[in-house]
Formats: C-alpha cells, structure tokens, sequence
C-alpha cells in the first residue's frame, strides 16, 4: 500500500519534469527559428560594411574593417534624405486616407442591415483579387488626362484604391464581433452615429486598424512599380527608386546598395517595434473571433 502511494507521490514529478523538457525544447526550437529568421538582416548590416571585393570573396563572412563610409556615401549618392522625405509624405497620407475610409466602409458594412449589402462587400472582397501590376497601363494613362503624373497623389491614390480592400475586410470582422448593446446603449443615452463611431467603434477597432496599418506601411514604403512608372522627378522619388541607382546595365556596386538598403529598411523595423503590440493583439483576436 504505500509503495502504491509512493507511486501516486511521484506522478506530478514526472509531469513536471516532460513539461519542463517539453518546454525546454520548445524554446530552443523558437530560438533557433529566430535566429534563422534574424539572420538576413544580420546579414545585410554586415555587408552594408564590407568592400565590393570583401562581398565577392567573402559574402558570408564579417568584414575586416568596418567601413562606416558606405552609408554617408549611400546617403549622399542617392539623394536618400529627399526620398526618405518623399515615402514619409506618400505613406502617412495614404495610411491615413486608407484607414479612414477603410474604418468607415466597414462600420457601415458590420452594423447595418440595407439592401445589397452581400454584394457591396462582394466587390470589396473582388478588389483583393485584381492583380495590381495588371492595372498600370490603364492607370498611367488615367494619370497622365488629369495631369496628376510626377505628383505625390499619382502614388497616394493608387496606393489607398488597393489597400482599401484588405482595410475593410478585416475592420469589418473585427467590428462584427462587437456586441450590438454597446451601440444600443450609446443611442439611447443621445449619442449619434458619427458619434457611436469615433468614440467608440474607432477606438475599439484600433488591434484590426494596426494590423492594416503595418501591412500598408510596407506595401506603400517598398513599392518600386508605381513610383518607377508614375514619378520621374528627382526630387520626387521615394525609397525604392533611390535604391535603382546603385545598378546599371554593365554593374552594380553592392556595398552602396547594401548600405543604403540598410538606411531604408530602419523605419520599417522602428514602425514594428513601436505597433507590435497591438499588431499580435489585431492577430490574436481575429484568430478567436473569426
């Protein structure tokens, strides 16, 4: 009898003790997966640093002297501060416009009730599925009637046309899993649509709208298509562009264009650290409530 108690004594312990190796595994798996994950941009700082003959006998190996030149010179070359301007403007303006707009269509699509509905959302839905690159002779001809070309909204609209789609898909199955008596309740006490929607479907929304807003930024930030077909300014060039000047036709100096790739990418990683938050909230809640 009591070397069965014993026994029963010592299950929890092995319990514990596959948890903890169970766990421990885990982690080392998540560990190494991030690693790997982490490691092309690990690599791409590493060659922003290197001389064009260390990148081409050495690609994977740490340079022998650092040279911190290339990115004062990558910034200089490219006209980087004028187009790091340039995608700043075109991106917060279409983001803005997108989620707006995006948040809107979407409340109206999740709350009300009206005829077609179904196929309003429908088209919306439709818009995901055109091929964007499809569209650009059509669109630079229509650019080119209402003399929009070399102008910041030959990109914002394009830009805002295609997101909004995404935008008000998953607003709207955000929004659907709110309860109704919220909005009952804030009618009731006097408040209005516009105000039912600013002060508290907008608000609530904002896990879905962050996770829009990051897909968006690093579509708008890294388009190269659009800009190269509807921008031929230099002075209004975005990122993407800046990047083309390093490669010709007969060579490209990689350790300028690692480096000014280097350059570009930091607002990317800066807007994911600043939202991650409430992107993995936005992801996690549209995992739960479908």
């Amino acid at each position: 009898m009591e070397q069965i108690l014993t026994k029963n004594k010592n299950i929890p312990k092995l319990q514990d003790k596959k948890l903890k190796w169970s766990q421990g595994i885990i982690n080392i798996g998540l560990t190494l997966y991030a690693l790997v994950t982490l490691y092309p941009l690990f690599w791409l700082f590493t060659s922003a640093l290197k001389t064009n003959e260390e990148f081409d006998s050495r690609p994977f190996g740490l340079p022998e002297v650092w040279q911190w030149e290339n990115l004062k010179r990558a910034w200089d070359v490219s006209a980087m501060g004028t187009s790091l301007i340039n995608s700043t403007i075109v991106t917060i303006i279409s983001l803005v416009l997108t989620l707006l707009l995006g948040a809107l269509a979407a409340y109206v699509l999740a709350r009300f009730q009206f005829r077609f509905k179904a196929f309003i959302m429908g088209l919306f839905l439709l818009g995901m599925l055109i091929p964007i690159h499809s569209t650009l002779v059509p669109l630079f001809i229509m650019m080119n009637k209402v003399n929009l070309l070399d102008t910041y909204w030959a990109l914002i609209l394009p830009y805002t046309a295609f997101e909004l789609p995404l935008a008000i898909f998953v607003t709207a199955a955000f929004l659907i899993a709110i309860p109704k008596e919220i909005e009952e309740a804030a009618l009731i006490d006097g408040t209005g649509y516009w105000g039912i929607f600013f002060r508290m479907m907008l608000p609530l929304s904002l896990p879905a709208l962050s996770t829009v807003a990051i897909l968006g930024f690093l579509r708008f930030w890294n388009d190269f298509a659009f800009a190269l077909i509807f921008i031929s300014k230099p002075a209004l060039k975005t990122v993407p562009l800046s990047l083309s000047v390093f490669a010709t036709g007969y060579a490209t100096d990689y350790k300028l264009t690692m480096a000014a790739m280097t350059i570009a990418v930091v607002p990317t990683i800066i807007v994911f650290l600043m939202f991650q938050e409430q992107i993995m909230k936005g992801m996690t809640a549209g995992a739960v409530k479908g």
